[in-house]
């Protein structure tokens, strides 16, 4: 089908749209896994020429998205404005695969709608800027389906080789499609091929999986690669076994399972939509002049809904962290059908998809009444905003104090090119501010002057299933759930004084002044003057790396 724009032409269209749309947020210092893995690794790689990192622990991504931010330094200098402003290019040739998609399996009206959906999804615009890969992997994707659903097996193969090269989860994809081809072989063979309406000799079909052998292997060279420069073939052993290893319970699948459908059709304001294609369902397709108005190919939907469920159970299975981002390559999918349902059953469907555009922005800023990933909408901008500030008025008041803090604000201090401080801070690192933490703190105040302290999850006022103490219970036990301590409490646990505080939407950050005399007292415990006790220097940690942040 010969799209009726020209593909430059819309390219900048949607580059100029989403530059202008995240205009405000493309000098913000780096986010949470921006700051904790991808953007040190990327500069690692701009400045040693090495694909494995060495600033921080590998955790056995393909380097594709890497060189692409590492290339943009190179040539425009390393800024976070330099950083965005090259994953916009992304999203926009990742729209732009989406637009041509969509426009294959259905029209072009279709195809302007569902792309600006896309684009407009919370989770789809907050990545948008953000240094990370998992958006970049799902546009790849997207030009490897529109050239599978073209019958270009060499462009097929080529794409989908880019998308593993992003990240290795599209390979999710790749096997869907692979299953789906082998099945169609199946029904052929056994004289069912009626039902699935695929009248391809079964010659065609397997000659049809050979691209999707490329991308298997070139993951594959990459594991080897990445295996005899480290030792490990898919990261370092806690990021595998956070990911993969202890991700393998029953109950836990089932719960992760759950989350992973809710994310696929209902997240971030998505079932306005979704809800919105099962009404029009019960209505029967338009007609024009006549003519039933047609829908969406079958095969073409059949292979996008192998797609997504293959990701909502795969993803429910691996990942320690249950986040939305891993289900990029299948949400506009599942936009895409919804988009062409409503197009062929409703006469006023453009004011149904502005119904639903005004739902995805409203979520862009509205957090939802249960906890989840700030990355996911604007949140993430609040925390960056409250970090900077806390750590501005730190370097100012306490340039040579040390900091007790927990990731990621621990990087942040110590790493001053990530856009936070002019000049590195002594850190004294714990894991997070909950109870038993901020306790162990407590006893070692020798070791710090000041503590800058935070929200490390989303808490909403009023939870929706917060009343329920087995779910919190469930939540820590397979998701790592805790409550961070109010910052006037960890402040009387800790014997100091708030001296900064300020709060945001559901996150807060606060600096603490330890009392002199407190100090004065730990010192001379730590000497043995006073009241010696057994100490564990191992609760302290200065300027260790987290391991918790390979959990992404």
């Amino acid at each position: 089908m010969r799209s009726r724009f020209h593909p430059a032409l819309v390219f900048a269209v949607i580059w100029a749209a989403i530059f202008v749309l995240h205009a405000p947020l493309l000098q913000l210092p780096y986010f949470w896994d921006e700051a904790g893995y991808y953007v040190p690794a990327a500069r690692d790689l701009l400045l040693t020429g090495s694909l494995i990192p060495h600033t921080t622990v590998s955790n056995a991504h393909p380097p594709l998205v890497l060189a692409w931010m590492a290339l943009w330094w190179k040539c425009a200098g390393f800024a976070p404005l330099v950083t965005r402003s090259s994953m916009l290019v992304i999203a926009a040739f990742s729209l732009l695969g989406f637009y041509r998609l969509a426009e294959r399996v259905a029209n072009t009206e279709v195809a302007i709608a569902a792309t600006a959906s896309t684009a407009l999804y919370p989770v789809f615009f907050a990545q948008s800027s953000l240094a990370q890969v998992d958006l970049a992997a799902a546009g790849m994707t997207f030009w490897a389906l529109a050239a599978y659903l073209e019958n270009r097996t060499v462009a097929t193969a080529a794409w989908f080789s880019l998308a593993v090269l992003a990240k290795e989860t599209a390979v999710v994809a790749v096997a869907a499609i692979a299953g789906w081809e082998l099945i169609g072989v199946v029904a052929r063979r056994g004289r069912r091929a009626e039902w699935w309406r695929n009248s391809e000799p079964a010659a065609v079909k397997l000659r049809r999986l050979w691209p999707l052998t490329v991308p298997f292997l070139v993951l594959c060279l990459w594991y080897a690669f990445h295996h005899r420069r480290t030792g490990y073939v898919f990261g370092n052993p806690e990021f595998f076994r956070y990911n993969v290893a202890s991700t393998l319970n029953p109950l836990r699948f089932v719960l992760a399972l759950a989350v992973r459908l809710w994310q696929a059709f209902g997240y971030m304001h998505l079932w306005v939509l979704t809800l919105g294609m099962l009404l029009a369902t019960l209505a029967p397709p338009l007609r024009d002049e006549g003519v039933e108005r047609p829908g969406m190919e079958t095969a073409a939907r059949t292979i996008f809904l192998a797609i997504v469920s293959a990701y909502v159970i795969a993803m429910a299975l691996i990942g320690g962290a249950e986040l939305a981002r891993y289900m990029l390559p299948a949400v506009p999918l599942v936009i895409v059908i919804a988009v062409s349902t409503l197009e062929r059953r409703l006469r006023h469907w453009p004011v149904a998809i502005a119904v639903v555009a005004v739902a995805f922005v409203a979520a862009w800023f509205w957090n939802p009444p249960y906890g989840f990933s700030l990355e996911d909408n604007l949140a993430y901008r609040d925390f960056v905003v409250l970090h900077q500030q806390a750590e501005r008025f730190l370097e100012a008041r306490y340039p040579m104090a040390h900091v007790l803090t927990a990731w990621p604000a621990s990087d942040e201090l110590t790493r001053p090119w990530l856009g936070f401080t002019t000049r590195p801070m002594q850190v004294v690192r714990i894991e997070d501010f909950s109870l038993e933490q901020v306790l162990s703190s407590a006893e070692f105040r020798e070791h710090f002057e000041t503590a800058l302290v935070f929200s490390t999850k989303y808490e909403p006022p009023h939870p929706l299933l917060d009343h329920w103490p087995a779910w919190n219970r469930l939540k820590a036990r397979f998701f790592g759930f805790h409550r961070d301590l109010p910052p006037q409490v960890a402040a009387q646990i800790l014997g100091g004084r708030i001296v900064f505080a300020n709060q945001s939407k559901g996150q807060w950050a606060a600096v603490i002044e330890m009392e002199r005399g407190e100090i004065l007292n730990a010192r001379l415990r730590r000497d043995g003057l006073e009241n010696p006790e057994p100490r564990s220097p191992a609760k302290v940690h200065r300027n260790t790396p987290r391991e918790s942040r390979w959990r992404r």
